[in-house]
C-alpha cells in the first residue's frame, strides 16, 4: 500500500490550490487524484472571461485560470493521477481508487483534502412535468457540448433557472447564433451574480421572468414548446397566466449540489443547509485529518473564493501532518439567524483562531442598505455594514479573535437586517 503525506481528491481549482498550499507548507509527498483526463475541473469548459480579478488582479478565462495553477504546480513534486475514480475513503484515510493504468489501488495518507466539486440538479430533481423528449439539457452539459465537444445543442432556447451557468449560457448560445427566448426564474429574485444578469441577459435583450416556472413540456421525439406560468408566494402556478414558447431546447440552471457521496460514506457530519461537510475554522471535517474545500463544501459564486478557501485547507492539512491534531479547548458553534441561509465554518476552536476566522454566508432575500450582526445570546459582539446583499452573491466577514473571546455562550448567531438609508 503506497503511503502519502497528503492525498487530494479532485484536480479542479480547489484541489490545485490545496495541493499547492500544502507543498508550500512543507509537505513533499502529495498525490492528486482526478477523475477527468486533465486537471482543471469545470474551468476547462468555461471559456468566458471574468476569472481571477481578486487573486491575479486581471481578467482570465476559465482555462487560463486553471493553467496558472497547473503551471505553478508543475514546478513542484506533487504527483498527479488523472482518469482516476475514487471509490471510497475510510476514516483511517485509506483511499481506494481505480484507473486504466494501475487498476484498482489502495493508498493511505496522513491527511486527506476533499475537493470533488459539485454537480447540477437535473430535471428529475425538480420534477418538471410533461413529455420525455430530447432537447432538454442541464446548462453545464450544454456548455461542455459547445465549448469542448464543438456541438451546438439547439437553435430556439428557453432557460429555466437563473443560476450563473444558465445566465452565461444565455449569452454563449446567442453568440453562437441561437435565439434565447427567455430566462425563467421560480424565485422573485435571480440566483446569479448581478454582473451576469447585466452582461448576459440585459446586454442581449433577453427577458428574465421572475416568479415564473415551466409547467409543461411538449414534444414527440424533440422538444417543440414549453409552457411557462407565473407562481404565487407559495411558488404554486397561477391558473390563467400560461405563456407558450415555441422552442427546440430547454436548458436547466436550477442549482448545484456538492458531490459528497464519498464524504457521507466515510462518516463525516453533513450540514443539511449546505449539503457539504460540517467543518472547523481550518476546513477540517468531523473526521480528524480530513479537510473539505471549494464547491464540495459550499457552492461558491467566484472561483477566487474557491482557491482562497482551498489554500487555507492545504495549509491546515500540512499543519496537521507536521503537528498532529488540534489542541482541545473551548469551541464555539456558528448558526444562521434571521435572513441568513447558512454560515461556514460551523465550528470554531478558540485555540486555533489566531488573528481571526473568515466566515462565509448567504442571505435568503435581496437587501439594500443593511447590517450583518453576530451575537452570543442577546449580546452583539460584531456588526458589519452592507450597501447591498443578494442570495446569488456569497458574503464574507472576518471575526477577529479578540471579538470571539467576548462570546458569553458557546453558540454564535449570524443574522442580517435592513437599516435606514
Amino acid at each position: 500500500m503506497r503511503e502519502y503525506e497528503l492525498i487530494v481528491i479532485g484536480g479542479g481549482p480547489a484541489g490545485l490550490a490545496a495541493a499547492l498550499s500544502a507543498w508550500e507548507g512543507g509537505l513533499r509527498d502529495i498525490l492528486i487524484l482526478e477523475r477527468d483526463s486533465a486537471l482543471g475541473g469545470i474551468l476547462n469548459q468555461c471559456v468566458h472571461n471574468g476569472f481571477g480579478l481578486h487573486r491575479f488582479k486581471e481578467e482570465l478565462t476559465g482555462p487560463e485560470y486553471a493553467g496558472r495553477f497547473i503551471d505553478m504546480l508543475s514546478g513542484t513534486g506533487v504527483e498527479v493521477k488523472t482518469d482516476s475514480m475514487v471509490l471510497s475513503i475510510s476514516p483511517e484515510k485509506q483511499v481506494e481508487y481505480v484507473n486504466p493504468t494501475d487498476g484498482c489501488q489502495v493508498a493511505c495518507a496522513k491527511a486527506v483534502v476533499l475537493a470533488m466539486g459539485c454537480r447540477e440538479r437535473t430535471r428529475g430533481a425538480i420534477s418538471v412535468p410533461g413529455a420525455r423528449c430530447s432537447g432538454i439539457f442541464t446548462a453545464g452539459a450544454a456548455q461542455r457540448f459547445i465549448n469542448i465537444e464543438g456541438q451546438m445543442v439547439g437553435r430556439r432556447v428557453v432557460i429555466l433557472g437563473s443560476g450563473d451557468i444558465g445566465l452565461i449560457m444565455a449569452r454563449r448560445m446567442t453568440l453562437e447564433g441561437a435565439e434565447v427566448l427567455a430566462c425563467v426564474e421560480l424565485m422573485p429574485y435571480s440566483s446569479g451574480l448581478n454582473r451576469n444578469i447585466v452582461q448576459c441577459l440585459e446586454d442581449f435583450g433577453i427577458p428574465l421572468y421572475l416568479s415564473h416556472t415551466v409547467t409543461n413540456i411538449i414534444g414527440k421525439n424533440r422538444l417543440e414548446k414549453v409552457v411557462v406560468s407565473a407562481v404565487d408566494e407559495r411558488r404554486q402556478p397561477i391558473p390563467g397566466t400560461e405563456r407558450t414558447f415555441l422552442c427546440d431546447t430547454l436548458l436547466l440552471s436550477v442549482g448545484l449540489l456538492p458531490e459528497n457521496e464519498l464524504t457521507r460514506a466515510m462518516g463525516a457530519e453533513i450540514d443539511p443547509r449546505t449539503n457539504g461537510a460540517v467543518v472547523w475554522e481550518n476546513m477540517e471535517t468531523s473526521v480528524p485529518g480530513v479537510f473539505a474545500c471549494g464547491n464540495v463544501l459550499q457552492v461558491h459564486d467566484l472561483v477566487d473564493f474557491v482557491s482562497g478557501e482551498s489554500g487555507r485547507a492545504g495549509v491546515a492539512a500540512a499543519d496537521y501532518v507536521r503537528r498532529g491534531p488540534a489542541p482541545a479547548g473551548r469551541t464555539l458553534k456558528l448558526e444562521n439567524g434571521s435572513a441568513v441561509t447558512y454560515a461556514v465554518p460551523q465550528r470554531i476552536r478558540m485555540e486555533m483562531v489566531g488573528d481571526g476566522v473568515q466566515v462565509f454566508f448567504r442571505v435568503n432575500r435581496v437587501f439594500g442598505k443593511s447590517a450583518v450582526t453576530v451575537k452570543s445570546g442577546e449580546k452583539q459582539i460584531a456588526r458589519f455594514q452592507r450597501d447591498h446583499m443578494a442570495p446569488g452573491e456569497m458574503e464574507r466577514i472576518l471575526l477577529p479573535g479578540k471579538l470571539l473571546a467576548l462570546a458569553e455562550r458557546d453558540t454564535l448567531t449570524v443574522s442580517a437586517e435592513e437599516v435606514e438609508a
